[in-house]
């Protein structure tokens, strides 16, 4: 994802293994040229430059792999699901959180796994649920965001507010995919977006 040198786990754990990182740095880089179906366990380890029994020693196979990346993709998302869970002001969380979340899914190397991941899925449920769990997280700390905003008199209230969250994201995702087609980014465009998505929640 974003910065995949991240270590995903807390300052009491042990850190993650230079090597394990390197193999699944090398195995975003093969999912992303060639992509995840295409991708087997031996491309990963010539990028990676190790042997298949050392691949083997880090993880079980390459669904490990991406299980991996699931983690940190979690460790990434958790800043944003932090100010959405606790909002001294849910306007200004809301409007840091589009501006943020845009920005991260834009990423082409973050658009581009993501539309990978997102096909595996529709074949392998198994690889679905791995990183449902990140998405329904963020879902409840933007609904629960929106529910303080209705509460303070800030947002209108909605009927089911993890439904309109799941609308927020599925906007800024698609813009992010959009942005891969685009050879400069396209300011005006995310400005628009942002506003519209602001207007829907006003009282």
């Amino acid at each position: 994802m974003k910065n995949r040198s991240v270590n995903p786990v807390s300052d009491t754990e042990q850190p993650i293994h230079p090597r394990k990182l390197e193999i699944v740095e090398a195995a975003v880089a093969c999912f992303l040229e060639n992509g995840y179906h295409q991708t087997g366990v031996r491309d990963i380890a010539a990028k990676a430059g190790v042997s298949l029994g050392n691949l083997y020693n880090h993880f079980k196979g390459k669904e490990g792999v991406l299980a991996f990346i699931a983690q940190i993709e979690g460790a990434e998302l958790a800043g944003f699901i932090a100010a959405l869970s606790d909002p001294a002001d849910p306007r200004a969380a809301i409007e840091q959180f589009i501006e943020g979340y845009a920005a991260y899914v834009s990423l082409p190397e973050n658009a581009l796994l993501g539309v990978e991941i997102l096909t595996e899925a529709t074949r392998n449920p198994a690889i679905a649920n791995v990183f449902a769990e990140n998405r329904d997280r963020l879902i409840d700390a933007l609904a629960h965001c929106l529910e303080v905003g209705a509460r303070s008199g800030a947002f209108a209230s909605f009927n089911d507010t993890r439904a309109v969250a799941c609308v927020f994201l599925d906007a800024l995702e698609g813009h992010g995919l959009r942005s891969l087609s685009l050879k400069n980014e396209d300011h005006t465009t995310s400005k628009a977006l942002k506003s519209f998505l602001i207007n829907g929640l006003r009282c």
